[in-house]
Order: C-alpha cells, then structure tokens, then sequence
C-alpha cells in the first residue's frame, strides 16, 4: 500500500509540474499524448462515481450545473452548443450502435459528422470521431493540454476538476465546434436526466434505444425508474423516436413525452422499408441490430427533413447534398457500418474471435442467439472467454452460457499482457480485484474452467492446449467466444487488432 501511495503521489507530482510549466510556457510543446491520458486518468472515472454513489438518488446532483461551470471555464458557452446541429441518443442496450449508423447513415449522405461515444476498445482517441475517424494523438493532446490548463487555473479548491466522462464531453463539443461539423451525433454515457450530455438544449432529434436493468444503483431497480432517467433527453418540441418496449416503460416513455411537450414515435420493424433486399445486410450482425437500424433510420430521417426545413443549425449549406432520405444510400450505409466489439467476427489463422460486449441479462441472450447462429454449423471446438466487472451477478451470466457446452472456458480480467497502454487504465477495478473475480467465476464454472491473468496469456494457453500451429487444418481451428464486459473486448482487441482495422494475423 505504501508503494501504490508513492507511485500515485510521483504521478501527481510531475502533473503539478506540467501544469506549473503550462501555466508559464503556453503548454509546453513538450507534453504528449500518453502525459494527457495519465493526466485524464487521474480524474475520477464514470465508474468511480457508479461505485462511490451510494443510491440513485445522488444521481440528482448538480452535474448539469457544474458541466456547464467547467464548460464555461473552458472557454464555451452554451448559446455556442445551441449552434451545433444534435442527435442525441440514450438507451441501455444498442445506442453506441444506433448511433454508429446514424453517422454512417448521413455521411453516405454526404454530411460532414461528428460521433461521440463512450467507453473506448483500445485507445480514447476512438470516443470522439470525425467523419467516421477517430481524432489522431496529436489533435488529442493538443485540445486536452489547452483545456486542462485552462481548468485546473480556475480552480475554487484542490479537486475542483471535472471527471473522467465529463471532461472528455467538454472536449469533445470544443473540437465538434471547430471542426464545423453539419451534424453531432451524441451518445449519452449513464442515464439522461442527469448525464452531463444533457447539457445540450436544443437536440434536432433524441432516440431512446432498447431498455433494461443496467447502472441500478444509480438509475433504479426497476424498468419504469429506468426510462424515466432514459427519457430525461426529451426535448420541448424534439421530435423523439424509440424502438418497441416492455408496456410499463413505454407506459412512462409516453408520459414524459407528454410532460417534455414532444412527441414520441415508436419506429417501425426492418421489413416495412422498401430495400433491394429485405432484411438488408448489417455491418454490425445480429437480429437484434435490426432495430437499432430502424432506429437509426428514423432519427437520420428526422435530422434530414429537419435540414430541409430549417438551416438555421447548419453552418455549411451546401445545396448539392441530399436532404431527403435515400433508401439506397442508406441501403449501403447500413452494409458498411463498423462498430468494433460488437457480434464481431475477426478470422485469425488458428483462431476464429467472436467477440461482443454483452453486460446486462438480455444483451448476454442476444450475444449467445448469435453467436449459435454464426456457428451452427461449424463442427470446431468452442471456447470462452469471460469476465464482468462491477455488481453484477456472474453466476447469472455462466448460468446462461453454460449450454452451449464450451470446451472449455477462461476467465480473464480486463488485462492485455502487453505491455503498458494508459488507455486501458483501470483504476477502479485494479487486476487484483479482477483476479479475484475471475478466480470465484472460474470455480463455479468447475470442469475445463481456467483462470489467466491477461488476454495475451490466456491466448498462448489456448495455442498450447490445443496445439495450434500453422499446420492444422480448417475444422481444428476454434471458436472462441470473448464476452461479458467490453473493457474485456478492449484488451482483447489491443491484441488481436489494435489499429482496429477489422481484421486479425493471430
């Protein structure tokens, strides 16, 4: 313990001095990116905050009203934010996806777009992205020291610093305003009542993605308080799209439209579109992605009529751009759409990697449909990899998993094994609270359950025990299920794929 003090007061040390070195230099050239991440990482993260707050009602904060105190600090303010053309999305399951093909959908439209998503695979970078790119290191960097300084040079008191989630959103509306982007498509982080994303004020449209018990301690144990804080993103006259949900959550979905004065429209099913071909090819697998796309179908719809209608958000009228949905165009932005980690299949040489962030009961169903469905024929050995992080109950999770009679299967923290990467720094869950975890899930799993303290290790194990080498055969490679939590996905990618190109050698 007193060496972990002493490694994290050395840190905060040479943070001091940076920032005394800004404070005198105008940001001295010489800090980088990987000085920006650890100084990132040294705010308290989304997930300090789920463990810290002791009910859901210390969700009624004042988060709204501090994001826009550091929002202005940083130098913003929020008649600027009204300026940016918004599609705000929230949900439990499925809004980093809808909102995937929301942008995907406008810029095969021809619209420059800005997404901001939340958490990252393999580096922070990927949270903010321009016209389907990820904001380089440089940029990064460059936007995070400016900020930073301007902050920490404002403070009332020691820890007057905005957290993890919601420094990055100030960020992210900085380089979104400047990039003078024609639409922001936004994905809340916890919530949406009081989710620091709710800043904004005049969304030109808001989605409500699928609905389920997830963040209990701090959004309520049950699907009616759920979309209640969900609905929070509800605008006055914001026209407000969701997917089908349980009637109790609809049932409250329909009155906080009500009380918000906008109105809510429940999107239809994929077959009611009129597609070459019918249900049209995702680039993100899984039925229940359907949905999601109609979804996203619905809010790129909104958006666009919303444009031909009124420019007064548009900063960059260009009359030869499409301002009326194109089936066609969205047809092909549908089939092109990527979304790393999730029903993602990576080919390897030994190995084929299915790999789904699945952290709630249904999203774990709906991994398992798919997966049974890109394997049902395959007469390969299966194999898992798992872990979960936080209250929930494994046990639930394995239970569900077990039928599908892994051969075997390893539980792993949300760990690389190569190397440091201050992107995936997890200060909340350190690996020795994973390992315990996983330890506990690996025996009660019981037969053919192993425990590995990284992805890269449990990878070499996988090679050894089943002796995979450059002379086996198609039908000996494996089909191996990596699932639970994304930060899990996260590590795994950073070894199978870390520029993220879709694709993998291993």
């Amino acid at each position: 313990m007193n060496c972990l003090r002493f490694i994290i007061n050395k840190s905060s040390r040479k943070l001091f001095r940076n920032v005394i070195k800004m404070r005198y230099s105008n940001i001295n050239s010489t800090l980088t990116y990987q000085d920006a991440i650890e100084a990132l990482n040294n705010l308290q993260s989304n997930a300090a905050y789920l463990r810290n707050a002791p009910k859901h009602d210390a969700i009624v904060n004042k988060n709204l009203e501090e994001t826009e105190k550091y929002l202005s600090r940083s130098g913003i303010n929020i008649e600027q934010l009204d300026k940016l053309s918004i599609i705000h999305v929230a949900g439990t399951k499925g809004k980093g996806s809808t909102c995937a093909y929301v942008e995907t959908i406008l810029r095969q439209h021809g619209y420059k777009t800005g997404l901001y998503t939340s958490p990252h695979l393999v580096s922070v970078c990927e949270r903010i992205m321009i016209n389907g790119r990820p904001i380089n290191e440089e940029k990064f960097a460059n936007y995070f020291w400016i900020i930073y300084e301007k902050l920490i040079s404002q403070r009332s008191y020691e820890n007057d610093m905005p957290a993890y989630f919601k420094f990055l959103t100030i960020m992210m509306f900085h380089i979104f305003i400047n990039a003078s982007i024609d639409v922001a498509v936004i994905e809340v982080g916890i919530g949406g009542e009081y989710d620091c994303t709710n800043i904004i004020r005049n969304p030109v449209c808001v989605g409500i993605s699928k609905l389920d018990l997830d963040h209990t301690s701090l959004l309520g144990d049950n699907i009616n308080s759920i979309a209640f804080q969900k609905s929070g993103i509800f605008k006055n006259n914001t026209p407000a799209f969701t997917v089908p949900q349980l009637s109790e959550a609809m049932s409250v979905l329909y009155d906080r439209a009500n009380d918000k004065n906008c109105i809510l429209h429940i999107v239809p099913p994929i077959s009611n579109y009129s597609f070459d071909k019918n249900p049209p090819t995702l680039g993100i697998a899984a039925n229940i992605q359907y949905y999601n796309a109609s979804l996203a179908i619905q809010l790129s719809k909104a958006w666009l009529s919303a444009r031909n209608n009124n420019n007064k958000f548009n900063n960059n009228t260009n009359n030869e751009k499409v301002s009326t949905i194109n089936i066609n165009k969205v047809e092909l932005a549908l089939a092109n759409c990527r979304w790393p980690g999730r029903t993602q299949l990576l080919r390897g040489n030994y190995i084929n990697f299915y790999l789904d962030g699945a952290h709630t009961i249904e999203s774990i169903k709906g991994c398992i449909e798919w997966f049974i469905n890109q394997t049902i024929n395959s007469k390969r050995k299966r194999i898992l990899m798992f872990n979960v992080m936080g209250n929930r109950d494994a046990r639930i999770f394995l239970n569900i998993l077990k039928p599908l009679n892994f051969h075997s299967a390893f539980f792993v923290p949300n760990v690389s094994g190569i190397g440091d990467n201050l992107d995936q720094d997890n200060k909340l869950y350190p690996a020795t609270e994973q390992t315990n975890g996983c330890e506990i899930n690996c025996n009660y799993w019981g037969d053919n359950g192993i425990y590995a303290p990284s992805v890269n290790q449990a990878l070499k194990l996988i090679k050894e025990k089943y002796q995979l080498n450059n002379g086996i055969s198609d039908d000996c490679k494996i089909e191996l299920l990596i699932t639970g939590s994304l930060h899990l996905v996260g590590a795994a990618l950073s070894v199978l794929d870390p520029n993220l190109t879709m694709s993998t050698n291993f």
